[in-house]
Order: structure tokens, then sequence, then C-alpha cells
């Protein structure tokens, strides 16, 4: 049972869409299943903050300034609208944790808020996906 566990904190470190659906076929109890995954979407958003600003430095070494481009898109107009609450908790629910703070690195925003939205996000969503699998199981 515990390399279940353990798969399932591993997978929720990139994708909780992922983990959480494994967590139901291993057979794992509910609780069992959100207090992995979010253990493990928790350690992905740690990361991706610490070697966030690390890749930026390493990159801005090499990299040479480009002209800036229209800013269009889902994650411009999150940012735009509702800003780091956006980008953290709306981002973190529908494209993920990393994915977020990379463009939130990417923004110069201030990583410390960033990373308090994120990490309410990846709760939040490991709750509602942990819950939306456990009660969906009981209707079939």
């Amino acid at each position: 049972m515990i390399w279940e566990i353990l798969t399932v904190a591993g997978l929720a470190t990139f994708e909780v869409y992922a983990a959480i659906p494994a967590g139901f076929a291993f057979g794992l109890p509910a609780w069992t299943i959100f207090l992995s995954s979010m253990t493990g979407g928790l350690v992905g958003v740690f990361v991706a903050t610490f070697l966030g600003d690390k890749i930026k430095k390493f990159l801005a070494k090499y990299r040479k300034p480009k002209p800036e481009k229209p800013k269009t898109g889902l994650i411009y107009t999150l940012w735009d609208k509702y800003g780091i609450i956006g980008l953290g908790f709306f981002g973190t629910m529908t494209v993920g944790a990393p994915v977020s703070i990379g463009v939130g690195v990417g923004f110069n925003v201030p990583l410390q808020k960033l990373l308090i939205w994120c990490c309410i996000g990846v709760i939040t969503r490991c709750a509602l996906f942990t819950a939306i699998g456990y009660y969906g199981l009981k209707l079939i």
C-alpha cells in the first residue's frame, strides 16, 4: 500500500489530474488519496517555486531581449482581471501549479504571494476532484 500512496504523491507533484484517478484505480480510500495528492501537489508547488527563480536567472545569462509581443490568451486575461489571485488560484485549478508558477516567474510576480495562492489552489483542487471521484464511483 505504501507504493501506491507514493505513486499518487509522485504523480500529484506534476499533475493532480493523473494522481487522483490512479489512487482510485489502486483502490485507496478517499482520505488517503486526498492527503497523498495534496502532499505531492504542495511539494510540486515548492519545487517549482524554488527552481523557477533559479531557472530564470540561468536563462537570463544567455537570452537576448526580444521585442514585446501582444498580450493575449487565457493567462493574460487571468492576470489582467484577477492579478496574483487569478494566476495562483485559478491558474492552478485550470492548468496546474507548475505552469502558474512558471508564468508568474515570467511576469516578475512576488513569489511568496503566488506561492500562497498556488497552495490554496492545490488544496482546493485535490479536495474537489477527490470528492468528485469518490461520489462519482458511488453512483456506479
